[in-house]
């Protein structure tokens, strides 16, 4: 009586059913189905992450056969406890972060001028299905580019 089930829907596709009363917390849901876990579980409930551990079902109207996803992180707890501090940081650096990501379009836009340089200065080394590819590439990457920018 006044029990609820609610499908947990895991990555791999597999799911569990648990029984939960509505009264029952966040918490207490994380810690009956994944006792030990309980901070490495994060859980989502129609697009939105299950973060206020004392947030009851019933005032996140989970009802009755709702479908909750669950998601193990691994070890984030363990892997921050073993590093060491690395001691207070400076002032953040400005701007964006040079990472791999940031320098891809660019270098990409580079490789394709330097390709573009030589297709018309050395005509005789082209052929025309390697043309027609540098036209296809440049294309491609182009669009890719408006559409990774242009949001």
């Amino acid at each position: 009586p006044g029990l609820i089930k609610i499908r947990l829907k895991f990555l791999n596709d597999t799911e569990e059913v648990a029984v939960a009363r509505p009264e029952d917390t966040v918490g207490v849901l994380k810690s009956k189905y994944f006792p030990g876990q309980e901070s490495q579980m994060k859980l989502i409930y129609r697009g939105q992450l299950l973060q206020d551990q004392a947030r009851t079902l019933r005032s996140l109207r989970i009802t009755d056969n709702c479908v909750i996803h669950c998601h193990r992180s691994r070890g984030a707890t363990a892997a921050t406890a073993a590093l060491p501090d690395p001691g207070p940081a400076g002032p953040p650096a400005p701007g964006l972060p040079l990472g791999g990501g940031t320098l891809m379009v660019p270098t990409v836009m580079v490789v394709l001028a330097l390709g573009w340089y030589f297709r018309i200065n050395y005509r005789q080394l082209f052929t025309a299905p390697a043309t027609v590819s540098l036209i296809g590439v440049t294309v491609l990457v182009t669009f890719l580019a408006f559409g990774v920018y242009g949001q």
